[in-house]
């Protein structure tokens, strides 16, 4: 099986840049911002960072706001975050030099497994397996693997199932190899089965298990939360954008005041909230932007929400201009709202 993927991956890889080089820096930023992430997505993202920041000493300089400005758009901004703490981490406490072995690069904030080995085998050649989406795919159809993908047995079973494949010769190649064969030709649906190198041998193919592998555990209950965003408009044509505080989503991204509800509120019901009370001491005139709500899925939750324009001669709080609202990061759904607010205006 390796010897034919390896086969495989040099006729058909993918050209990125960060497989032209083995520096770890290049490496461990296409990593994590693939996470999540189809590569499509992610390489305008990759070009972004790497023209902003060349190095890890660039992007330890930089300021997080930045950072989540250049991040905007690729979610998961935990990710962004970390990027850079781990940045200055190793520019302040290890001279700018990446650690070189696999049990030393899961010790950085961010890096898990997954990273953590893609780093060592193609920067450093440690025979250490990858496990991610493409990989668990290819594996379980091959070998016939049934044990959910998502439960703490199943993690375990692949990873050294995995590890048992990877051969000490050339294992940044193999690795890279399989997760380019799951994304391009063994993909979720309709993979390509009539021309594939391992179809002799697949389990699933078969058997005919193709569309049952992998199996993941159900999915946990979706959350739903109603968003009401205040949206002040003043007489010098000045809003109000915060910074989200606290642990939860979008963390150091910015928003206009929010208040959060428990179902869909009317207009009544929002001035007599009381965070609309706090911020608009005198007479406003309300008006819904957005008249149908705008549903925002995240992996855990969906955000129920409104945009509500509110002109008034006060605000109690600080006020800035629309050109310093475009300069900040935010989450894609303010953008979204930016975008269409501002066109209408212009």
């Amino acid at each position: 099986m390796t010897f034919r993927l390896i086969s495989w991956y040099f006729q058909n890889k993918r050209e990125l840049p960060w497989r032209k080089t083995k520096d770890p820096y290049s490496v461990w930023l296409s990593e994590i911002m693939l996470q999540q992430t189809r590569v499509a997505q992610g390489l305008p993202y990759f070009l972004k960072f790497t023209e902003a920041f060349p190095t890890v000493f660039d992007l330890a300089k930089a300021d997080e706001t930045e950072v989540l400005k250049l991040w905007q758009g690729l979610g998961y901004y935990s990710r962004a975050r970390n990027l850079h703490f781990t940045a200055k981490f190793i520019v302040e406490e290890l001279n700018g030099v990446f650690p070189k072995a696999y049990k030393e690069l899961l010790k950085l904030k961010g890096v898990g497994d997954y990273t953590a080995s893609a780093i060592a085998s193609i920067c450093y050649n440690e025979p250490v397996a990858v496990v991610d989406g493409n990989v668990y795919r290819v594996l379980s159809r091959y070998f016939g693997v049934d044990t959910p993908i998502n439960s703490t047995k199943g993690v375990k079973e692949f990873k050294e199932l995995a590890q048992s494949l990877i051969g000490v010769s050339q294992p940044g190649t193999y690795n890279q190899a399989i997760m380019d064969f799951g994304a391009l030709h063994c993909k979720p649906q309709n993979p390509l089965c009539n021309e594939c190198p391992l179809a002799n041998s697949c389990v699933a193919l078969a058997k005919n298990q193709i569309k049952e592998l992998p199996v993941k555990e159900k999915k946990i209950k979706i959350k739903k939360r109603y968003f009401n965003y205040l949206v002040p408009v003043t007489e010098s044509n000045e809003t109000v954008l915060q910074e989200r505080k606290g642990r939860g989503i979008w963390q150091g991204l910015y928003q206009f005041p929010l208040v959060e509800t428990h179902k869909k509120i009317n207009e009544e019901e929002l001035v007599e909230s009381e965070q609309f009370v706090k911020l608009f001491p005198k007479e406003t005139t309300i008006s819904l932007f957005n008249n149908e709500d705008i549903v925002h899925k995240l992996s855990h939750q969906h955000l129920i929400t409104k945009f509500w324009i509110v002109k008034t001669t006060d605000v109690n709080t600080k006020t800035m201009d629309w050109t310093a609202v475009k300069k900040r990061p935010v989450p894609v759904l303010i953008n979204k709202f930016l975008e269409e607010y501002l066109n209408k205006e212009s």
